[in-house]
C-alpha cells in the first residue's frame, strides 16, 4: 500500500465510489485532452527539518505529506489542547484566558489554563479521546513545560479536524473564532504572521508556534512578556529551534495545513524559510 493513502487512513476512511454508478465513458476530445502536469515536489530549504500534512475535507484524504509521524516539541500550538480541554471539561470555562492563548499565543494564560487542568494530564486526556498516536506530555522532569508537549504533524491535523467536525459548536465556535482573529503580533512581542500568513491567501485561521530564539524578538512586534528557550534531551528534539505554522485554508476550511520544523537558522531566515515550505505544500496540495 502507497505510504500517503496509508497515512490518510489514519485520518479518515475514504468513501467508496457507489457501485451503481456508471463507469467513465472514455471520449475522443478526452483522448485529445492535455496529460494533467504533475505537481513539483516540494523543496525543504536548507537547515530545515519538517514534517507536514494536508488534509482536504473535501476530498476526505491527506493529499501531501512528509514525515507526517515525526515527533516535534510543540512550542504553542499544544495551545489548541489545552483549549480543547478546557472548553469541554469545565462547566464554566475562563473564556479570558482561552482568548489571548489563541489569538496572541499568550504564555501566561496558557500556563494558567495547564496548572489547572493537571498539566500533562491534559495530553493525556486529548490524545486518548482524539486517538492521538504521536504526542506525549513534556518529560517527567519538566512537568510545566507545556511547550515540551511532543507533537507530530499528523496528530494536529486529527486535532484540527476534530475542532471542524465532531467538537460541540460551541467549543468549535470559540476555538475557530479566536484562530480566525489571530493577531500579527504576538503577546511576547515577535511577529506570528509567519509560514501560512505571509505564504497562502486568505481565507485562513492559524495557531503558530516558536520556541529558541529567545526572549527578545529582533524586532520587536509589541506586547510584553517573553519566550522561553528550552533544552532537554531525546527523543523529541529540544536542542534546535522550533517554528510551526497550523491552521485551516480556503473557502469553508476546506484544506487543513500543519508544517512543523526545527531550524538551525537565525530568526529572520527561518521565518522566510517556512512561509516559502508553507506556500509550496499548500500549491503541491492544490495540484493534486
Amino acid at each position: 500500500m502507497p505510504r500517503l493513502l496509508l497515512v490518510s487512513l489514519l485520518l479518515v476512511t475514504a468513501c467508496a465510489t457507489p457501485a451503481s454508478q456508471p463507469p467513465a465513458v472514455r471520449t475522443a476530445s478526452a483522448k485529445s485532452a492535455p496529460a494533467k502536469t504533475a505537481p513539483k515536489p516540494v523543496a525543504v530549504p536548507s537547515g530545515v527539518t519538517t514534517g507536514y500534512v494536508v488534509y482536504d475535507r473535501v476530498q476526505k484524504k491527506i493529499t501531501v505529506s512528509r514525515n507526517p509521524h515525526k515527533r516535534f516539541r510543540s512550542a504553542s500550538v499544544v495551545k489548541l489542547m489545552i483549549a480543547i480541554d478546557h472548553l469541554e471539561r469545565v462547566r464554566k470555562p475562563n473564556l479570558a484566558l482561552i482568548k489571548p492563548m489563541l489569538r496572541v499565543s499568550d504564555d501566561a494564560a496558557a500556563t494558567k489554563l495547564f496548572t489547572l487542568g493537571g498539566q500533562g494530564k491534559i495530553i493525556q486526556r486529548v490524545a486518548k479521546k482524539l486517538r492521538l498516536t504521536d504526542s506525549g506530555p513534556p518529560p517527567a522532569d519538566k512537568p510545566g513545560f507545556w511547550g515540551y508537549t511532543a507533537i507530530s504533524a499528523l496528530d494536529i491535523a486529527k486535532v484540527y479536524k476534530y475542532i471542524l467536525e465532531q467538537a460541540s459548536p460551541k467549543v468549535r465556535d470559540t476555538i475557530m473564532g479566536h484562530l480566525r482573529q489571530a493577531g500579527p503580533c504576538g503577546s511576547d512581542g515577535f511577529d506570528q504572521f509567519f509560514g501560512i500568513p505571509r505564504g497562502v491567501a486568505r481565507p485562513w485561521a492559524v495557531k503558530q508556534g516558536w520556541s529558541g530564539y529567545g526572549s527578545i524578538p529582533p524586532v520587536r512586534c509589541k506586547g510584553n512578556g517573553s519566550a522561553t528557550s528550552y533544552r532537554a534531551p531525546a527523543p523529541v528534539d529540544f536542542r534546535n529551534a522550533v517554528l510551526h505554522t497550523t491552521g485551516v485554508v480556503g473557502a469553508g476550511d476546506r484544506y487543513i495545513e500543519v508544517v512543523l520544523t526545527t531550524q538551525t537558522s537565525r530568526w529572520s531566515d527561518s521565518v522566510t524559510k517556512i512561509t516559502r515550505l508553507a506556500r509550496d505544500v499548500h500549491r503541491a496540495a492544490l495540484a493534486r
